[in-house]
């Protein structure tokens, strides 16, 4: 073998997935067509969820230093430009509001990381940088995957190099984190299904030094971190992570209407220049499989939401994270065979729901929408009346695409075949997260006497047993179990009341990627539980 796992596609789920494998000690080759990072606007928030999950590899601080600084609100206002006042604000805190809010909140109810505001073109560089420091990943600049064949044993992957020569690369696994287009995708013949192309749209990345600056603060929107223009265009204005870059999404014909239609958004005179300007359409697409033998897909490549939620890349990386544990897992040796199949049937719908929530949030926006009438800026009765419908509408359906902390945080793995399930469980729910400890579900935030998070005291690698309020139940069968399989295992003794009420149980048995195993307050058959949670 070349490596253990050839990753095709060095974004940010590609570099993720390299991340977490090095980390591991899983030598891995990253392939990417692309020389660089590439300087496109695509993704610019970081969730919740997801880091909590980069907070795990070391990554929080780093993220955001380099995103947007922490004392900048994250308002959604709809407006006719910047340079009115708005029709609506939606107000939403900063990321040091957002941090003040947590440290006071103790009851499992808030994640224990607030979103980051940043670029993908400043992420992917980051994550490329970390991925350079671990000596069991190597990266590749400029090779195109072409092909694969693949047999009981490892997968072969034909490659072009810079130089146009071919090269045959082999490993036991291969990861498409290709994107929407996916060439691994389409190589072992699975298919998208869903809503494709329902609206087309141009996004144009722009450079206005001063524009942050003199955003009217009292008598126009001021600082925010989106701004939708009430238009009939879906015009919509994104402040990047510098405060110094834009981006627009609009339905205009042409490159140079972008240009035009900036500056109509803006609404006063301003210098910028348009960097880049590209078509892009909207999907609401599923793959049928997420697997293929040896062949794994991640990311766009399997799941394409409407940007309307932030669902896209996030769910990407909750990919990556899943899928790095068990494949560790079985390269070294204490994975059972129903592990690796597992990843599909509990990332496939986590896929299917998010494209759902993202379908909820883009109708609401359309609604809104949808109340736009010529008048909109006439100074007569007839267009004060259109404003403040549209206005009124927006305060209930612009929230749909804004507040999806349910879809963030509270996703859980239903009948996954190495989750102890147990039938019903709370409902799925987009806007509201409620801590629970079902079987499946993301361990709550819960702080300790100390001070200290639940999360942080997890070890870095392996099952975590939490033995919590002071109970005597005896758990040595459930770490034998585990250790039987050859499965790395540490027990945590936490007896912080809050904790015991918040979780509810006497014993919890966490996965590495912080998802509820089993719970329980007296111990059943431990081998049956070890060899569920290790596919065996």
């Amino acid at each position: 073998m070349d490596t253990q796992v050839l990753i095709v596609g060095a974004g940010p789920v590609g570099l993720t997935l390299a991340l977490d494998l090095g980390r591991r000690g899983i030598r891995c080759i990253v392939i990417e067509q692309k020389d660089k990072p590439a300087f496109l606007p695509k993704m610019e928030r970081v969730n919740a969820r997801t880091m909590e999950l980069y907070r795990r590899m070391g990554l929080a601080e780093k993220i955001r230093n380099a995103g947007l600084r922490s004392d900048i609100p994250m308002d959604v206002f709809v407006v006719l430009d910047l340079a009115h006042p708005p029709l609506l604000r939606l107000p939403y805190p900063s990321v040091a509001e957002a941090q003040a809010d947590i440290r006071a909140t103790t009851d499992g109810s808030v994640p224990l990381e607030p979103y980051q505001l940043i670029s993908q073109y400043t992420l992917e560089p980051l994550l490329k940088a970390e991925c350079e420091k671990i000596p069991a990943i190597t990266l590749r600049w400029s090779t195109q995957f072409l092909t694969l064949q693949q047999d009981r044993e490892g997968v072969a992957a034909t490659i072009r190099q810079a130089d146009g020569s071919t090269q045959t690369l082999r490993a036991a696994y291969l990861v498409g984190c290709d994107g929407g287009a996916s060439p691994v995708r389409h190589a072992i013949g699975i298919k998208l299904r869903g809503e494709p192309n329902s609206l087309s749209l141009r996004q144009g990345l722009y450079y206005c030094e001063e524009l942050f600056e003199r955003l009217p603060v009292g008598n126009g929107p001021g600082h925010g971190r989106h701004y939708h223009v009430a238009d009939d265009k879906s015009t919509f204005l994104i402040m990047q992570d510098s405060t110094k870059h834009w981006t627009l999404h609009s339905t205009v014909e042409s490159d140079d209407d972008m240009k035009a239609q900036f500056a109509r958004a803006v609404g006063f005179p301003v210098k910028f220049e348009m960097l880049s300007c590209n078509p892009w359409r909207q999907n609401l697409m599923v793959a049928d499989k997420y697997q293929n033998g040896r062949v794994f897909l991640a990311g766009d490549a399997v799941h394409l939401v409407i940007p309307t939620g932030g669902l896209g890349m996030n769910s990407g990386v909750g990919d990556a994270v899943d899928l790095a544990w068990k494949l560790e897992a079985v390269l070294k040796g204490w994975g059972g065979p129903g592990l690796l199949p597992s990843y599909e049937f509990e990332r496939r719908q986590i896929g299917d729901r998010n494209v759902g929530a993202s379908r909820y949030a883009t109708l609401g926006r359309r609604k809104w929408r949808s109340m736009w009438r010529p008048n909109i800026r006439d100074n007569t009765p007839e267009g004060r009346q259109n404003r403040e419908i549209l206005a009124s509408v927006a305060d209930v359906e612009q929230r749909k695409t804004n507040e999806m902390i349910g879809a963030e945080m509270g996703y859980r793995y239903v009948d996954s075949p190495v989750i102890c399930d147990i039938p019903g469980g709370p409902e799925h729910l987009f806007r509201v997260y409620e801590p629970t400890t079902w079987p499946g579900a993301r361990l709550p935030h819960v702080w300790l006497n100390d001070g200290a998070a639940v999360q942080d005291r997890l070890p870095e690698f392996g099952f975590a047993i939490l033995r919590l309020g002071g109970t005597s139940v005896d758990i040595a069968a459930l770490e034998a179990a585990l250790a039987a399989h050859g499965a790395p295992v540490a027990t945590l003794e936490i007896r912080d009341s809050i904790a015991r009420e918040i979780y509810g149980f006497d014993i919890i048995l966490l996965r590495p990627d912080m998802h509820i195993v089993w719970r329980g307050n007296v111990l059943p058959d431990a081998k049956e539980i070890a060899a569920i949670a290790t596919g065996h």
